[in-house]
């Protein structure tokens, strides 16, 4: 844990020096703890340089997702304030969710190198190969009808959003409900899965789990889905940092909580403005039936208003919706 702190203390002061001393009086650990930190870290791939009279300073990381690469950026954030950082999990939602049922406070954020059993919406997997995405899970407990929790998916699709252009500088859109999309592609997965109190019928806990294909090259995607699948470095032209992104994504779902459910005006309005479903062809999917309609708008309840073939018009809640032109729908 000492490692962990040491590299919390180093990524506040980028480009600057931290002295030995310095970092043993804040941790309450010895200096020869500090150094053999310092080690350790050296061993897993840090640059960090070190002077006489200044001390440590950190000039390169590996593309690691660990607490000590998080804490420090999430001293004072709700969403974040515990953090399990993982190898290999078979998913960060199942991880969230036995996490909760054992009483974890609101605020856990779970995040893995690798997935052996990510999951999607409808119980489809999402492909998580390590090193290569963001793949994270957070818990709420809101104070929340059962009704309005797809209400919360589309908040935090937005905070998504938020997070990504604040690390990248470029804003991906939404098709409704939660993809996220980038060029026509899939570029973000969102599944939020909850737990009922039975005698009450209320909200003991809401996970949501986020997969964002960060460095993924087109290869690294099956043959089914290459074609419908991008990743952050492929449109950037340069890789990203999953440390950095991480820490964006989780200040932005920050924020997001703190203003559900008052400031609905300015998610709803962010919504629609990203929203690529609107405007287009789509087809109703469910277990037995393909219907053709028109999407019309969000609704204020950020449901789709769709008009049939036969000019009635219909509000759509929960489900599958295929927007044409995307995702082979032609």
């Amino acid at each position: 844990m000492s490692r962990e702190r040491v590299l919390a203390l180093l990524r506040e002061r980028p480009g600057g020096y931290l002295s030995g001393e310095s970092m043993s009086r804040t941790l309450g650990i010895s200096r020869a703890g500090v150094w053999k930190a310092i080690e350790g870290l050296r061993q897993e791939g840090y640059t960090i340089d070190s002077a006489p009279n200044r001390g440590y300073c950190l000039k390169d990381a590996p593309d690691r997702l660990r607490v000590g690469e998080l804490f420090g950026l999430l001293s004072d954030a709700k969403i974040g304030s515990q953090l399990m950082c993982l190898d290999v999990i078979d998913s960060t939602n199942t991880e969230c969710k036995r996490q909760a049922m054992a009483g974890a406070p609101e605020g856990l954020v779970v995040t893995a190198e690798e997935q052996t059993g990510g999951r999607g919406r409808r119980g489809r997997g999402f492909q998580s190969p390590r090193g290569k995405g963001l793949y994270l899970s957070a818990l709420f407990r809101p104070d929340l009808d059962p009704g309005r929790a797809s209400d919360f998916t589309a908040w935090v699709a937005v905070a998504v959003c938020d997070g990504i252009e604040a690390c990248c500088g470029i804003r991906p859109q939404i098709k409704w409900t939660n993809d996220i999309i980038l060029g026509g592609r899939k570029l973000v997965g969102i599944l939020t899965e909850l737990s009922l109190v039975s005698e009450t019928n209320t909200i003991d806990h809401m996970v949501t789990g986020i997969g964002i294909n960060v460095n993924q090259a087109p290869e690294d995607f099956d043959p089914e889905i290459r074609d419908m699948a991008t990743s952050l470095s492929q449109a950037l032209g340069h890789p990203v940092r999953r440390a950095d992104l991480a820490a964006q994504v989780i200040l932005a779902l920050d924020r997001m909580y703190a203003d559900f459910p008052e400031n609905r005006e300015e998610y709803l309005e962010k919504y629609r403005a990203g929203c690529v479903t609107t405007g287009h062809q789509v087809q109703l999917i469910t277990p037995t039936s393909r219907r053709q309609a028109f999407a019309l708008e969000i609704d204020d309840d950020f449901n789709l208003v769709v008009e049939l073939y036969n000019g009635k018009k219909e509000i759509i809640s929960a489900g599958e919706v295929s927007v044409r032109g995307m995702y082979g729908y032609v």
